[in-house]
């Protein structure tokens, strides 16, 4: 039995567009993090040339990996969400600060977006607090 304060469950088509959706986004969330934990020379140097130290680059990698979990795991997705949302925000930020090219500075922003989208697309809890009208 459903209580009052549980919203409807999401269409099969929403449920599986929002899981491919988020896949994207963990495919290349895990990508990034990967390529950091493991100081990729390209990563490292493109990491450097936006202003981060080299010795943070692996810790940042870490974070964007445990960030990617919670966003996984259906119990503290939205945490995930924010969290990546965070930093995402803050690859917005380093870009801009250095006056990288805007696919460079727009490529955080599309992924932050695919995010929030996948998520929305399967979770009715957050399609009742955000809800868009026709």
């Amino acid at each position: 039995m459903q209580s009052s304060t549980e919203s409807a469950s999401v269409s099969k088509g929403s449920l599986w567009a929002g899981r491919l959706v988020s896949g994207l986004a963990v495919l290349f969330m895990i990508f990034d993090g990967i390529t950091k934990v493991m100081r990729l020379r390209q990563v490292i140097e493109a990491s450097v040339r936006i202003g981060f130290p080299e010795n943070t680059i692996v810790g940042i990698g870490a974070s964007l990996l445990v960030c990617t979990a919670l966003y996984v795991f259906p119990r503290t997705s939205v945490l995930g969400a924010i969290l990546l949302t965070a930093h995402l925000g803050g690859a917005v930020a380093a870009n801009v600060r250095v006056g990288s090219p805007i696919f460079n500075t727009s490529f955080p922003v599309i992924f932050g977006m695919l995010v929030w989208l996948g998520l929305f697309l399967r979770e009715s809890r957050l399609r009742a607090l955000i809800p868009l009208r026709t």
